[in-house]
C-alpha cells in the first residue's frame, strides 16, 4: 500500500516539507496490558526495551531509517510497537526475558510475571541481546528517567502544552452500515485535518481514533452511534519535538512516562497514553492530571523548561 498510494505522493511535496518513506519493513507487535491502567501499560512495555538499549523514540527514526529504531503508540484497545522486520527478534527476546510471553488466543504479549516486569533491574543476558549501544543500558528505571530529562535539557527539548486542545479517544462499531460512515467521516478528516487527527487500523480490532472534539462534527450528527467512547473524557497532548535528539538515544518512551507514572509515593500516577509522530512524540494526559503531569515533567531534578500553546 505505500508504494501503490503514499511513493507517488512524495514526488508532487514540496522538498522544504522532506517528505520520504523508510524502505526498510516494519512489523507490529500488540501488547495486552489487563488490569493496568494505559499510564502503568506504556512503562510496562517500553521498560523491558529502554533497560535492554533498544532505540524506542519517536517515528522521525523511521523516515531516517535508523538501526534498530521502533517507536510504540496507544490505541483504544491495545499497545503496539513497530519494529523492523531484521530487529524482531531482538525485540521479542527483550520482551520475553522481562516476563512477556505470546497468547495465541489474544494474537498479543501479555507479561506472565508482572512482578519480575516491574522490578527496575537490567539481567546481563538483555545487555547482550543487541549489540552494546556507545553508552551502557542504565541499570535502573530511576536511571534511566535521569539519563533521559538530562538529554532532553541537554538539548533544549522543551514539552509544549496544548491546554485548550482537547481530544477524544475513540473507536469505530464494527457492523457494516457504521463502517460506511466511519470511511466518510475519515475522508473529511483528510480533506479537512483535525488540529490532531491519529487513525489506527488492524486486522483484529475496530478501528480506533484520536481526535480533537472540536471535530467530531465532520463525523456527521450520527457519530454517538458510529464511534465507541466516553464525549467528555478529555485528554490533552503534551508535545516534543525529538528532532535535536541524537540517533543513538534510546529510552525516551520509558524515561518520560516513568516520570509520570512511576512516581515516589508521596503523589497519585498520571493517567497517560504514548503517541509517536512523524517529527517527535505526544504524550497524551487525562485533563484531570495535566496539572500535576506538569509539575512532573518540569520541577524537581533534571525539570524542563515548559512552553503553553493555549
Amino acid at each position: 500500500m505505500a508504494h501503490s498510494y503514499f511513493v507517488p505522493l512524495t514526488s508532487t511535496v514540496p522538498k522544504t516539507d522532506q517528505a520520504s518513506i523508510s524502505p526498510e519493513d516494519f512489523v507490529a507487535i500488540s501488547v495486552e496490558g489487563e488490569g493496568l491502567e494505559a499510564g502503568q501499560r506504556v512503562l510496562e512495555l517500553t521498560s523491558p526495551l529502554a533497560m535492554a538499549g533498544i532505540h524506542l523514540m519517536g517515528i522521525e527514526y523511521l523516515i531516517s531509517a535508523a538501526p534498530r529504531s521502533i517507536f510504540f503508540f496507544t490505541t483504544y484497545f491495545s499497545d503496539y510497537i513497530l519494529v523492523p522486520l531484521k530487529s524482531r527478534a531482538s525485540v521479542i527476546n527483550a520482551l520475553e526475558h522481562r516476563g512477556f510471553c505470546f497468547s495465541a488466543s489474544s494474537h498479543a504479549y501479555v507479561n506472565v510475571s508482572a512482578s519480575h516486569g516491574r522490578n527496575g533491574s537490567a539481567s546481563s543476558s538483555q545487555s547482550q541481546i543487541l549489540n552494546s549501544p556507545s553508552t551502557p543500558p542504565p541499570a535502573s528505571i530511576p536511571e534511566l528517567q535521569a539519563r533521559t530529562f538530562s538529554l532532553l535539557s541537554q538539548r533544549e527539548i522543551c514539552p509544549e502544552v496544548h491546554r485548550n486542545l482537547k481530544l477524544l479517544h475513540l473507536a469505530g462499531r464494527s457492523n457494516q452500515a457504521d463502517l460506511n460512515e466511519l470511511q466518510i467521516g475519515i475522508t473529511r478528516c483528510l480533506v479537512h485535518p483535525p488540529p490532531i487527527f491519529s487513525l489506527t487500523i488492524t486486522g483484529s480490532e475496530d478501528p480506533s481514533l484520536l481526535i480533537a472534539s472540536e471535530s467530531l462534527s465532520l463525523f456527521g450528527p450520527n457519530h454517538h452511534s458510529i464511534l465507541l467512547g466516553a464525549r467528555d473524557d478529555y485528554l490533552i497532548p503534551i508535545t516534543l519535538n525529538l528532532d535535536p535528539l541524537p540517533l543513538e538515544a534510546t529510552g525516551i518512551v520509558c524515561g518520560v512516562s516513568g516520570r509520570l507514572v512511576h512516581t515516589d509515593g508521596t503523589t497519585d500516577p498520571v493517567e497517560m497514553r504514548y503517541l509517536s509522530t512523524a517529527r517527535g512524540a505526544a504524550v497524551i494526559v487525562d485533563e484531570a492530571d495535566l496539572e500535576r503531569a506538569i509539575e512532573l515533567l518540569t520541577k524537581g531534578e533534571g525539570g524542563l523548561g515548559l512552553t503553553e500553546l493555549g
